[in-house]
C-alpha cells in the first residue's frame, strides 16, 4: 500500500465525511502500517461565526472504545472545560477520544452560564430559532459515535447526601459525578450497565488520591426518569439525552465553584476523567497539567490586504482614517480557547474580518474569559506603531522545523537536529515591505545559478546541503541567518544543529 498516497487522500477528504464506524477502519489500517499518530483530527464546525465549535479526535495505537469528553456546555464552569482541553494534545496507547473542549464558546468568552439560555436544558427539543441549535445537534451527532460520555462541569458548594451545612449539602453538586440512574439495561450493547457501581469506584479511586477530605467526589443519583425526582429538569440535560438515546453511559463530572484554584479544579476533573477511561480501557500516555498566565504576545494585521505587521500587546498602532484593517493572527501562549474582539465594532470574536477604522478603536484579545491582551488602532495621516521604546525594525523570522512552524525573536538561538529540515517561511518586520530585505542562511545555497543570497521559501536539509566553511569556527553546528537591507546587516537569527546522540 502507498501509504503516502493513502493518507493524502483519507485525511485530507474521506476523515471528515465517513461514519465514525467506517473511519474507526481506516485507523486501524494505519495502525497496522505503523503510522499512526499524525492521525489525530481536528473539524471546526460553523466557523467564522460568533458559535463556532472544534471538535478534536485522538486515536489510540490500538482499537478500543470511544469516549466523548464535553467542555464548557455552561459557559462560566471553567475547570470543566480547560479539563477538556486538556485532553486535546494527549496521546492514546488504546481506544479513541472525541473531546469538544468548548461547547458553548460564546458563553465561555463572555462568563456567563448560557447567553441564549442554558445549553444544557435543550437536548429533548431544539427551538429552530435557538442560536444553540446547530451546536446541539452536532453534539447529538458525536455522542451516536460513541461507547461512553462524560459531561465536565463545576457546581455550586459540596454535594452531600446528607444536610451538613448551607454550602454542603443533598442541593448542592460540587465534587460529585452525578448519573441519571443507579443501572440500565442497555439495548444498543444488550447488557446491564451498573452506573453507580461504575460511579462509586471511580470516586473511591480518585478520593484515594485527594488528601483535603472536604474535597472527595461522591457520587450523586439523580434518579430522573423516576416520579418523585428532585431533578426534573435534568430531563432535558446531555446526559439524559445520550443515556435514553443512545444507551450509553454518561455521567456529568462536578468540581466544586467553591474551590478557587483553577489548576486544583482541572486536576480533580483530570483524575475523574483518566480513571473512567481506565475503567473503559482507553490508555493514554502520561501528560503534566500546565496553566500558565493567559498572555498575548503580538497581534498580525494587515492593512488594506498589504503584509501583515506585528503589533505587541500594548502598543498603538496609527493607520490612515478609512484604512481597512484585518486581524490575521493572536499570538498567546495557549493555542485555544482564544478570541479577538474589535470593540464596538465587531462580535466576539473578529479575528480574519475586515473592518474600516475611521474613530480610534481598542483591540481585546481572550484567553476564554479572560483578558490577555489589547492594542490600540488611532486613526491618523500615515502608518506607524508606536514600539514602546523597541529599536529593533524585526519582530520575528518564520521557520517551519519538520513541518511546524516557530517565530523566532531577533537574537534568538534555535536548537535542532542534524537531520532535521528547515524552511524559512518570511521575516516580519514591525512596519515596513518584507520583501525590502534579504534573509540569508549563511552556508546555504539555494540556487547557485541565481545566487542573491535570499533563501525564503527553500527546504534546507541539515544533514547534506550546508557548507561548513560558513559554520562558527567551521564546527558545521552553529549557523547564522542573516537579515539585511540594502546590504547592511540588520539583525541575526542563530540555529544550532546538534548530533541526534547528544539529545
Amino acid at each position: 500500500m502507498n501509504i503516502n498516497l493513502f493518507k493524502k487522500y483519507f485525511f485530507h477528504s474521506a476523515a471528515v465525511h465517513l461514519p465514525y464506524h467506517i473511519l474507526l477502519i481506516f485507523i486501524v489500517c494505519l495502525a497496522a502500517a505503523g503510522d499512526l499518530s499524525a492521525y489525530n483530527t481536528h473539524k471546526v464546525f460553523f466557523e467564522n461565526t460568533d458559535h463556532e465549535l472544534d471538535v478534536f479526535r485522538i486515536f489510540g495505537e490500538e482499537p478500543g472504545k470511544t469516549l466523548v469528553l464535553i467542555g464548557g456546555i455552561q459557559g462560566n464552569e471553567p475547570g470543566g472545560y480547560l479539563a477538556a482541553d486538556r485532553f486535546v494534545e494527549t496521546k492514546l496507547k488504546k481506544g479513541n477520544l472525541i473531546v469538544v473542549p468548548r461547547a458553548n464558546f460564546y458563553s465561555i468568552l463572555m462568563n456567563d452560564r448560557g447567553i441564549n439560555g442554558d445549553m444544557n436544558r435543550k437536548f429533548d427539543k431544539v427551538n429552530l430559532d435557538d442560536k444553540d441549535g446547530l451546536i446541539i445537534e452536532k453534539l447529538k451527532e458525536l455522542i451516536k459515535e460513541s461507547d461512553f460520555l462524560l459531561n465536565l462541569h463545576d457546581g455550586s458548594g459540596f454535594y452531600s447526601p446528607e444536610w451538613k451545612s448551607q454550602n454542603r449539602n443533598p442541593k448542592m453538586y460540587g465534587q460529585s459525578i452525578i448519573a441519571d440512574c443507579d443501572s440500565f439495561y442497555s439495548k444498543r450493547y444488550k447488557k446491564d450497565f451498573k452506573i453507580g457501581e461504575m460511579a462509586v469506584k471511580i470516586c473511591n479511586r480518585v478520593n484515594a488520591r485527594i488528601k483535603n477530605q472536604d474535597h472527595h467526589f461522591i457520587f450523586h443519583n439523580h434518579r430522573t426518569e423516576k416520579k418523585d425526582t428532585a431533578h426534573r429538569e435534568q430531563r432535558k440535560s446531555l446526559t439524559y439525552f445520550a443515556l435514553t438515546k443512545h444507551q450509553i453511559p454518561a455521567f456529568g463530572i462536578e468540581t466544586s465553584k467553591s474551590i478557587t484554584s483553577k489548576k486544583s479544579k482541572v486536576r480533580y476533573q483530570t483524575m475523574i476523567v483518566k480513571t473512567f477511561m481506565d475503567e473503559f480501557g482507553i490508555v493514554e500516555e502520561e501528560n503534566d497539567i500546565s496553566l500558565p498566565e493567559p498572555l498575548m504576545e503580538y497581534l498580525l494585521i494587515s492593512i488594506n490586504n498589504g503584509p501583515p505587521v506585528a503589533v505587541y500587546n500594548n502598543e498603538e498602532l496609527q493607520i490612515r482614517k478609512g484604512d481597512n484593517i484585518r486581524i490575521m493572527h493572536a499570538e498567546v501562549n495557549y493555542q485555544r480557547g482564544v478570541s479577538v474582539n474589535m470593540v464596538g465594532q465587531g462580535s466576539i470574536n473578529d479575528l480574519k474580518r475586515d473592518f474600516i477604522i475611521n474613530n480610534k478603536t481598542n483591540v481585546v484579545v481572550k484567553k476564554d474569559s479572560t483578558q490577555c491582551g489589547s492594542i490600540t488602532i488611532i486613526p491618523g495621516n500615515n502608518i506607524s506603531i508606536k514600539t514602546d521604546g523597541r529599536n529593533n525594525q524585526i519582530a520575528y523570522l518564520i521557520v517551519m522545523i519538520n513541518n511546524q512552524n516557530f517565530a523566532l525573536s531577533p537574537e534568538e538561538c534555535k536548537n535542532i537536529k542534524k537531520g532535521d529540515t528547515l524552511k524559512i517561511l518570511d521575516l516580519i518586520p514591525y512596519n515596513e515591505d518584507p520583501n525590502d530585505y534579504v534573509v540569508n542562511f549563511k552556508g546555504f545555497v539555494g540556487t547557485r545559478k541565481t545566487n542573491n543570497g535570499e533563501d525564503r521559501g527553500y527546504i534546507i536539509d541539515t544533514s547534506k546541503k550546508l557548507l561548513v566553511k560558513y559554520s562558527k569556527k567551521g564546527n558545521g553546528k552553529e549557523y547564522t541567518i542573516d537579515v539585511t537591507k540594502d546590504e547592511k546587516l540588520i539583525t541575526r537569527f542563530y540555529v544550532n544543529i546538534l548530533d541526534p546522540s547528544s539529545i
